[in-house]
């Protein structure tokens, strides 16, 4: 055997080491490189491999599926009854053309490539009986009561004529959470004092491994299921019959799967879904080929890691340069200071980009940026604007370094993590740090607490600065006498200007708002909307809640231990208090004494409202329904009671018709309100 030179096998260890800490990290953890970075590493050891074929030996990350469970993992372990492969890549013509010609076959399958989770689903005699993520291929952690809440996924097969419910059946899939949704869940998610995800495939990957099954259904996490391992009584001669059968036995498949019989016609499918790879409601970063004859498929067989009989197809990432101009802190209503890149304004995935959150003072020297570098941002998840690096070739000597703050940018507290280990550091003046106070008041005047025209951050800073307000417990307080000394809000002759009069008008109408709606506004950590709406549900006023145990609190549907213990928390400070106190003074409503006023017009149903509406804001269409007793869903499946369909619905409509639910338009959502009926 020819020795293998050192310096080959330093440099085959240095990336082995590198493939199976990231995949580790992608498959138990949270990535911290993108997919394209983490393809590039594994392309360069598989080159270096092709050109020394004595350094593929068989445990090589290039041999390997996956990741083993993490050690630390909770769930316990299980064994796939038949391998879950991973799949090899293309990315460009060439390459494609090549895989097709050394696969020929009859027909082919192509179905996007969802940026997902992989999930292995084992039913037996039609029952749901585990649900296992891919782990190593062999050995995965087992979560099945967590998938049990994947909306759209049956516990138990339908039976059909044509399709036997089979005694044993295998089913791959992919869970993601959709890109509507994303939104949601990471709006909540910071709401609730918690740190974005970067994108949807991270949220659903840890949202599938909480230890809360309750907090596994607020992720709405989904799936779609492209593929089978092992059964019994079930005999399919092609994949794409096999689709159908998944389809009438109620599993969620794709419908934009198409089989084809050319390279053309392979071709043409990749570069439609390239073009509109923004068309499904979910992240998809390729198109995914595969031979769809079964005993094709066996005859080709696979390698150790992937089937020979099919390919993915990766699409370029979006992403563009621009030059980082500066990176400034920007301090959060809960006192977290975030690092902001400022960047030279960018057009990306359809919107202009000029900032970009850096998260903390780790995660700038991670990514190894310098002021004034060239950097390469994507948007991740097409939501949120990212820096992936800087282009160290472009550098010519005048960037440098960023170096964090020790004192607040605001009040001038010395800042640092609220405990050992934390890698967000924080401003602990609280009550009085300017920066801290306008988030908090801005955040307050929001659509989503009280609603309050015509205060935003601007008129939050001015009446900080300007000495009206000390803290937000004075707000309700104001009058014009009060506003006389604005800058914001006054004429240059010294009156209120028409500006602060809307605002005094909007302040007075906000004090009846609902007082879930004045509990959001409080600020209190974890205490979001959800958590807000379903205790002013079960207590119908804030003294009922404040007399309440953690434990009772707790018990509240939608709420649990941490948010009870932090409601209970924030009540312990004099301050804030306080700012219940004067508010309550103020004439803000602290009851919901009309709550049993609105009749429960659709109590036990499930809308769906899709599209824009003229006289609805999404978050209005939703209270609406959840105060006369109705369930708003984000997605559309069989136990969706109406769709509601504005302008631009989109695939929920196409879904709705599909399933031949009832679709209503404004008018008919609006009688549905009314009288409970169409």
């Amino acid at each position: 055997m020819t020795a293998i030179p050192s310096d080959l096998r330093r440099q085959w260890d240095d990336l082995a080491k590198q493939i199976r800490r990231h995949n580790d990290l992608y498959y138990n953890h949270e990535p911290i490189i993108s997919n394209e970075e983490f393809d590039a590493l594994f392309q360069q050891l598989k080159d270096l491999e092709a050109a020394h074929p004595e350094l593929a030996v068989p445990d090589s990350p290039t041999m390997e599926v996956g990741a083993p469970p993490a050690a630390s993992s909770s769930f316990a372990n299980v064994e796939h009854l038949e391998r879950m492969l991973s799949l090899d890549n293309v990315f460009d013509d060439a390459e494609l053309s090549e895989w097709i010609a050394r696969t020929p076959a009859t027909h082919y399958i192509t179905e996007l490539k969802i940026d997902g989770l992989s999930l292995d689903l084992v039913y037996q005699n039609g029952k749901l009986t585990r649900a296992a993520t891919r782990g190593d291929g062999r050995v995965g952690e087992d979560v099945t009561e967590n998938a049990r809440v994947i909306t759209g996924l049956p516990h138990n097969l339908k039976e059909n004529s044509q399709y036997p419910v089979p005694a044993l059946l295998e089913v791959r899939g992919e869970v993601y959470i959709s890109i509507e949704d994303f939104g949601d869940v990471n709006a909540r998610r910071i709401e609730e004092g918690g740190k974005p995800f970067a994108n949807p495939r991270n949220a659903a990957a840890g949202s599938l491994r909480q230890k809360n099954v309750e907090d596994v259904r607020k992720r709405k996490l989904r799936i779609i299921c492209h593929g089978i391992g092992a059964s019994e009584g079930f005999s399919p001669e092609s994949l794409s019959e096999a689709y159908k059968a998944l389809k009438a036995w109620g599993l969620p498949v794709s419908d934009a799967v198409k089989v084809v019989t050319t390279a053309k016609e392979i071709k043409k499918q990749v570069a439609y879904w390239e073009t509109n790879r923004h068309a499904p409601e979910h992240e998809m970063d390729g198109l995914v080929i595969k031979v769809d004859y079964l005993s094709e498929q066996r005859a080709l067989g696979a390698t150790s890691r992937a089937p020979r009989w099919a390919i993915a197809y990766k699409y370029p990432p979006e992403e563009v340069t621009t030059k980082l101009l500066d990176i400034r802190v920007q301090v959060g209503r809960t006192g977290r200071v975030t690092p902001q890149a400022v960047m030279e304004p960018v057009f990306l995935a359809g919107s202009t980009v000029a900032m970009a959150t850096l998260h903390n003072p780790t995660e700038v020297k991670r990514k190894g940026v310098l002021i004034g570098d060239t950097v390469v941002i994507r948007k991740a998840g097409e939501i949120i604007p990212e820096v992936l690096g800087p282009v160290v070739e472009l550098r010519d000597g005048t960037e440098r370094e960023y170096i964090f703050p020790e004192l607040c940018p605001e009040c001038g507290t010395k800042l640092a993590p609220a405990k050992e280990g934390d890698v967000d550091w924080r401003c602990s003046n609280t009550q009085s740090c300017p920066g801290q106070l306008k988030r908090r008041i801005a955040h307050l005047a929001g659509r989503g607490a009280f609603d309050i025209e015509a205060l935003g951050e601007k008129g939050a800073a001015d009446l900080i600065e300007s000495g009206i307000l000390t803290d937000e417990s004075e707000l309700f307080q104001l009058d014009e006498t009060a506003l006389l000394k604005s800058n914001v809000y006054t004429t240059k002759a010294g009156k209120v200007n028409a500006n602060g009069k809307k605002f005094l008008k909007n302040l007075e109408a906000s004090k009846t708002v609902e007082l879930w709606r004045v509990l959001v506004g409080l600020s209190i950590r974890h205490v979001g909307r959800d958590a807000s709406q379903a205790l002013t549900q079960r207590y119908n006023s804030l003294d009922a809640m404040r007399a309440a145990t953690v434990e009772e609190l707790a018990e509240t549907d939608g709420v649990g231990s941490i948010i009870a213990q932090s409601f209970k928390d924030w009540f312990e400070i004099d301050w804030h208090r306080n700012i219940v106190d004067q508010w309550a003074a103020a004439g803000v409503r602290m009851v919901d004494d009309e709550k049993e006023a609105i009749e429960q017009t659709l109590a036990g149903k499930t809308i769906v409202v899709t599209g824009s509406l003229e006289g609805f804001t999404r978050d209005s269409a939703k209270e609406a329904i959840v105060a006369r007793g109705g369930k708003a869903s984000g997605s559309v499946s069989k136990k969706t009671d109406y769709v509601v369909a504005g302008e631009k619905a989109g695939s929920k409509e196409t879904k709705a018709r599909e399933l031949g639910l009832t679709i209503l338009d404004e008018v008919g959502f609006i009688k549905l309100l009314e009288t409970g009926e169409v």
